[in-house]
């Protein structure tokens, strides 16, 4: 399993001083059996007066920043290292039952389920409907994973990626139309068309790893989107619409939402004059960690830094 650093700066910049409100940071990603968080440092400037960490409502790890003094500037660095265990789609297993599409989610599972299968944006004219359902073969044999396959597939292939730093999404529709978008458009996307068949579907925001120029992954320097959908048998498995990747190789996640408004990596308050806001930068980069750096204890288990940074 590779070792893999993350380094995401976000930064604000101000004409003059402003008063900064309270911000949530969502950078530090969510530990599974797939993936290991070893060391997390979370570094703000200026230094908040508080800073304190909580799960929100879906699991995700959540720094709240309080600040007292007016800043120029506002600085959030986080440095993580983690273990990443990729996941093939030949690993993908799906219970016997809900192989072949349309299936029922048993009941046990259902009612954890509903709200992730509950559309949220208006289709009127059926229009994503219609192109989700042109995937579902006529004859009965429509294997489930094939169709999530190509859906995925089927928007990196058709539709141009094209980046986006402005907040929030396009609809579906729009999207549909202008076969462009960003990796947050294809994700919504996607996620409106299997829950069109009545799968459950989450939003993912993370970052991607790009091993080798000559696999061609789209979406590094920033942060990065895609989908989780439920299957029986497997559970929630990665579909990356943008880089057409089924399994989570290169997929490191940070938030789960049902929207993707429950999962911007910095979000907050300032308070100031309208003109005095210059602007943001963003730079996020992904790579190999040295394993000596992070050695194996007695019992197998790596060594786990501190989490918490210069902010507390």
């Amino acid at each position: 399993m590779p070792l893999l650093t993350i380094h995401h700066v976000t930064a604000y910049r101000y004409k003059q001083p402003v008063s900064l409100g309270e911000h949530r940071i969502m950078m530090r990603p969510r530990e599974a059996f797939d993936q290991r968080l070893l060391s997390a440092r979370l570094s703000i400037a200026p230094e908040p007066s508080e800073l304190r960490w909580v799960h929100d409502v879906l699991g995700n790890s959540v720094a709240i920043a309080l600040f007292e003094r007016r800043a120029s500037q506002l600085v959030v660095s986080s440095e993580v290292t983690l273990e990443h265990a990729p996941l093939a789609q030949k690993q993908v297993d799906v219970e016997a039952y809900a192989r072949l599409f349309p299936f029922t989610y048993s009941s046990e599972d259902m009612p954890d389920l509903l709200r992730s299968i509950e559309r949220q944006h208006l289709d009127p004219g059926r229009v994503v409907d219609n192109w989700a359902r042109a995937f579902v073969s006529n004859d009965g044999n429509t294997a489930t994973i094939g169709l999530l396959t190509q859906i995925a597939t089927s928007i990196q292939r058709d539709f141009t990626y094209v980046p986006r730093h402005e907040k929030g999404t396009q609809t579906p529709i729009e999207t549909l139309k202008k076969r462009q978008g960003t990796c947050r458009d294809f994700a919504v996307l996607m996620i409106e068309a299997v829950r069109a068949l009545g799968f459950a579907a989450r939003f993912v925001s993370g970052y991607v790893y790009n091993p080798s120029r000559s696999e061609g992954v789209v979406g590094g320097g920033n942060t990065h989107a895609w989908v989780r959908i439920f299957l029986p048998g497997s559970g929630w498995v990665e579909f990356d619409p943008t880089n057409g990747i089924i399994g989570n190789r290169g997929l490191i996640r940070v938030a789960v939402a049902r929207d993707p408004y429950q999962a911007l990596p910095l979000s907050g308050t300032w308070y100031g004059l309208p003109a005095s806001f210059l602007g943001m930068d963003v730079t996020v980069d992904v790579h190999r960690a040295d394993p000596a750096q992070f050695p194996l204890t007695d019992h197998g288990a790596i060594n786990s830094r501190s989490p918490r940074g210069s902010g507390k």
